[in-house]
């Protein structure tokens, strides 16, 4: 079933639209909560919370990319408990370890009045990955959106691990005199 087809049954607040989705991006939404969540329970209430999300959002919604709305959803859900589990306690975990090497280039707190601010600077993150290698461009959006560990990415590219440090820090460094050098602070 294509995603369209996936949607007007969301629209049409049929419960065959999360039968639908769970087959076609099931594997996808539990993939992104395993990559920040260590405990299988958390990750299927994550995505379960994340269909949730999705039955509600989307009569009011009509998302043009549906794959990217789905794991942008359960992404933050699977972040949002991270932080509520590790409120008290840090771990150091992938998806934490990665946050905090983005860090350095990239603040995470934003408040309401910076969202044009952030949406600008979302688009200056992105014209700056697609100006890169695409091998580089993986590496950095496994790591630092989809939260895959340092082992995930030498056995997803064959680099060793060491290498993949190498280019994250480059790609960090890069990114962050890019974003100085069109005005943003950081």
């Amino acid at each position: 079933m294509d995603d369209e087809d996936i949607i007007a049954l969301f629209w049409r607040r049929d419960e065959d639209a999360l039968r639908a989705t769970s087959e076609k991006y099931g594997r996808l939404c539990g993939s992104i909560a395993a990559n920040i969540l260590p405990d299988r329970e958390d990750v299927s209430e994550c995505v379960n919370d994340a269909y949730m999300a999705l039955w509600t959002s989307i009569p009011d919604a009509r998302p043009a990319h549906f794959q990217a709305y789905v794991a942008k959803i359960t992404r933050n859900i699977a972040l949002n408990r991270f932080r509520r589990l590790h409120a008290e306690k840090r771990r150091g975990c992938a998806a934490e370890l990665s946050l905090d090497e983005l860090a350095e280039c990239v603040s995470g707190g934003q408040s309401p009045e910076d969202v044009a601010e952030a949406r600008r600077i979302e688009q200056l993150i992105s014209r700056f990955l697609w100006s890169q290698e695409e091998y580089k461009r993986v590496i950095f959006v496994r790591r630092y959106w989809y939260m895959d560990s340092l082992q995930r990415l030498s056995d997803r590219t064959g680099f060793s691990q060491g290498k993949i440090k190498s280019i994250l820090f480059r790609m960090r460094q890069k990114l962050r005199e890019y974003l100085e050098s069109e005005g943003v602070d950081i």
